[in-house]
């Protein structure tokens, strides 16, 4: 039996199936990731990405900050691709249990995703550091310069920072939906980055399925290894 009807049979036994998703699944979407060739870490700035994406650089610097991320981190226009949707599927279908991303475009909800556990936040979701007001991402991108709440506070990313610690809550729900499930499908990420990566940790089953382009420290531990991009598998399933 061929590795692609493996996985068939696999998700076709499951009922507690989870996603950890990175970068690689929306780059089919059209939203650049981090580390390829032409991704943002590979590109030239006054300072390196690591940098400007920190937590003291946004308050040392919050003007070059949000310039930055207007520019390179702000993804909105972009739709679901097919890996998105049938995602979305599986879990309106329940078996499905949860997506946990690393990703902060909230694509995996637009494509009808419930159960999303978004490890390093929401580019959606925008709030005043003083009166924590709620603010969309458009008043992030039309906003002039350092983007200020109608009582004079700063108006920041829900997104984590380098430097920033996870969401404890998220963490926890994490641990819990990959530590039930029987079947993780790990999609389009690298594996490089921590304390995300180490999640994986947490899996107790025997069917841990590993999709993604180039090779990650982790394809020895997995059960299945595709290095195939992820729209030419899911357009199978």
């Amino acid at each position: 039996m061929d590795k692609l009807e493996t996985l068939k049979n696999w998700i076709s036994e499951s009922s507690r199936i989870v996603a950890f998703t990175g970068a690689g699944v929306s780059t089919e979407s059209g939203i650049k990731d981090f580390r390829s060739v032409d991704g943002l870490y590979n590109q030239k700035f006054e300072y390196p990405p690591e940098t400007i994406i920190s937590h003291s650089f946004y308050e040392r610097n919050p003007e070059y900050f949000f310039r930055f991320y207007r520019e390179k981190m702000l993804p909105l226009g972009f739709s679901p691709n097919i890996t998105h949707r049938v995602l979305a599927r599986w879990e309106a279908e329940g078996r499905l249990q949860a997506v946990v991303t690393q990703n902060i475009d909230g694509l995996h909800q637009k494509a009808g995703s419930q159960r999303v556990h978004e490890l390093h936040g929401s580019v959606l979701r925008n709030y005043c550091v003083r009166c924590r007001r709620f603010y969309p991402a458009e008043f992030i991108r039309d906003a002039q310069g350092v983007p200020r709440c109608s009582c004079g506070g700063i108006v920041k990313p829900d997104v984590v920072l380098y430097e920033e610690g996870l969401d404890q809550a998220v963490i926890e729900q994490s641990v819990m939906a990959i530590r039930r499930a029987d079947l993780l499908l790990v999609l389009g990420t690298s594996l490089t980055v921590y304390p995300a990566a180490g999640f994986l940790h947490y899996y107790r089953g025997n069917r841990l399925v590993l999709i993604n382009r180039d090779e990650t420290p982790y394809d020895h531990s997995a059960d299945l290894v595709f290095h195939q991009s992820l729209g030419e598998i899911f357009s199978k399933l």
